[in-house]
């Protein structure tokens, strides 16, 4: 029960770092205007209410994807949308300002 509720919320002990080394994509799904006023270097952003209509855009299923959002919340709902549709490696990487220092 513990794991789930911290992997909801991003706090699972992932090594961020080590996964974009190796090519992992961040998807920012916080709006537009979130995503102007700042955000991780290379992140593509598609805000969740998007995200189903937008699922072309990550093409590769298999490559690893990390969400982020403003705290963690809207990232685990991209997180489910991707797994139900078929995206087999995807962490919610929670807050992107937290995420940002641990990339």
């Amino acid at each position: 029960m513990l794991n789930s509720i911290k992997n909801l919320f991003g706090l699972q002990n992932t090594d961020y770092a080590e996964l974009v080394k190796n090519g992992a994509i961040i998807l920012d799904v916080r709006s537009k205007g979130e995503f102007a006023s700042g955000h991780i270097k290379n992140a593509i952003n598609i805000p969740v209410d998007q995200l189903q209509n937008n699922l072309s855009r990550l093409k590769d299923k298999n490559k690893c994807i990390i969400t982020c959002c403003a705290s963690g919340m809207r990232s685990a709902s991209a997180q489910n949308i991707l797994k139900n549709a078929g995206y087999t490696e995807v962490h919610n990487g929670g807050g992107w300002m937290s995420l940002n220092n641990k990339v």
